[in-house]
């Protein structure tokens, strides 16, 4: 890529995080529905036009955060090092997630953090959209799932989709208990030793139930 296009890129990338935080920040100040689509608009600056050729809904705005993580597990195993099963790297990934407290993993008490879960989870229409964010992800994970091949098909079967969707339910579930704890006044710290080991014992039960992927 030369160094203009390099510039143009970091520019939409950069347009994109001053819209989504503008948006956020707004959306936690006043509520989700209360905020509208225009108001997100005049306070970056920009017109409602240009939001949506960014954002096509106003739930994007939102969902804009969770970005860098989607279609992480398929990549987890796509570039898993040699002689790593899916599972083992997929484990070892959540448990990384943990120790650095990554928000995605539920085990994160800053308060910003906290701010947001809060708006994501108590918002239906957040909720439904994150159904649709999750969905990519698990078709993400079943294509890189496929074996590589696959008799002249193309493409996850059904046996690589029902897996998908087993392993990125486990990861959600995981997530949500350790969200569901730290809201109820739980710190991260003390919760950490507990939350890798449900997820060990989680992934032990994904490792029996898919052994081809162990």
């Amino acid at each position: 890529m030369s160094d203009m296009g390099g510039l143009r890129e970091r520019k939409k990338a950069e347009t994109y995080r001053r819209l989504s935080e503008t948006a956020v920040g707004l959306f936690l100040e006043h509520g989700f529905e209360r905020v509208t689509v225009a108001d997100v608009a005049a306070a970056a600056g920009v017109s409602k036009p240009t939001l949506f050729r960014y954002f096509p809904a106003k739930e994007d705005l939102v969902l804009h955060r969770l970005a860098d993580h989607e279609g992480e597990a398929g990549a987890v195993v796509a570039g898993r090092a040699p002689g790593s099963s899916p599972l083992a790297a997929l484990r070892r990934h959540f448990l990384a997630g943990l120790d650095r407290r990554d928000p995605v993993t539920g085990l994160n008490d800053e308060p910003g953090v906290l701010a947001f879960h809060s708006l994501l989870y108590g918002t239906p229409s957040l909720v439904a959209r994150l159904h649709t964010h999750q969905e990519r992800d698990e078709a993400a994970l079943a294509e890189a799932l496929a074996p590589a091949d696959s008799g002249g098909e193309t493409g996850a079967g059904v046996g690589e989709r029902l897996a998908a969707g087993q392993i990125v339910a486990v990861r959600r579930v995981l997530a949500q208990e350790n969200w569901r704890l730290i809201a109820a006044g739980g710190r991260a710290d003390d919760l950490a030793e507990e939350a890798a080991r449900v997820a060990g014992v989680a992934f032990d039960q994904l490792c029996r139930g898919l052994p081809r992927l162990a």
